[in-house]
């Protein structure tokens, strides 16, 4: 259970912070602060290590300016999933699990992961519709830091971490919904005032 939930635990955290995590995790491993499970230690490869550096310090940049924080979630809806399901897998395989467990336990990562982009992102476009920009680079501070938690808690109370993901999901499941219509009616709204200021701005015809 311990390990399921170190494996649920780092699909969370990536789910808002894939880079960070692989590189913390890379980097704690190749100076032996850690002992990676499973086959979590390919992650101390000095070339993946550097990239998921690289990568980290422009996600860092990228997630702190707004409107293009919205653009890089867009573009990472096709990455944080298939990550977070693979650092779920990696956590889990060694020689006692079987394909299946390894196979189980990457899809329930990449469920987990997808969630918790999809839960960042949306409320990143709903952040964005404040002009100024400090709510969301407190928002990014927060998921900074939020992650490298979760991958602690993982590892230390891996119970609790369960508990809070749970509630996480459900709190997603009743979240989500209220602000895609929130979202929807913004639209609808800006889209009627483009409208009537376009028509509004029409030269009178002549009779």
């Amino acid at each position: 259970m311990s390990q399921f939930a170190l494996a649920a635990g780092l699909a969370w955290a990536s789910g808002l912070r894939l880079y960070l995590i692989c590189f913390v995790l890379g980097l704690a491993g190749h100076f032996q602060w850690l002992e990676l499970p499973g086959q979590l230690k390919l992650l101390t490869d000095p070339w993946l290590l550097g990239a998921s550096g690289v990568l980290m310090a422009g996600e860092f940049i990228a997630d702190k300016v707004p409107a293009f924080d919205s653009f890089w979630d867009a573009l990472h809806t096709f990455i944080r999933g298939p990550g977070g399901a693979l650092l779920a897998g990696l956590a889990v395989a060694n020689g006692a699990s079987s394909d299946a467990t390894v196979l189980i336990t990457g899809l329930i990562g990449g469920v987990i992961a997808t969630g918790a982009h999809a839960g960042k992102a949306s409320a990143r476009v709903a952040i964005n519709h404040s002009p100024e920009p400090f709510s969301n680079w407190g928002a990014s501070a927060l998921e900074d830091v939020g992650s490298l938690g979760i991958v602690w808690l993982a590892w230390q109370h891996p119970y609790i971490c369960l508990a809070l993901l749970a509630l996480f999901l459900l709190a997603l499941i009743w979240l989500l919904p209220k602000i895609f219509r929130l979202l929807r009616g913004t639209f609808r709204t800006l889209a009627s005032f483009l409208r009537k200021n376009g028509s509004d701005a029409r030269p009178a015809q002549l009779p």
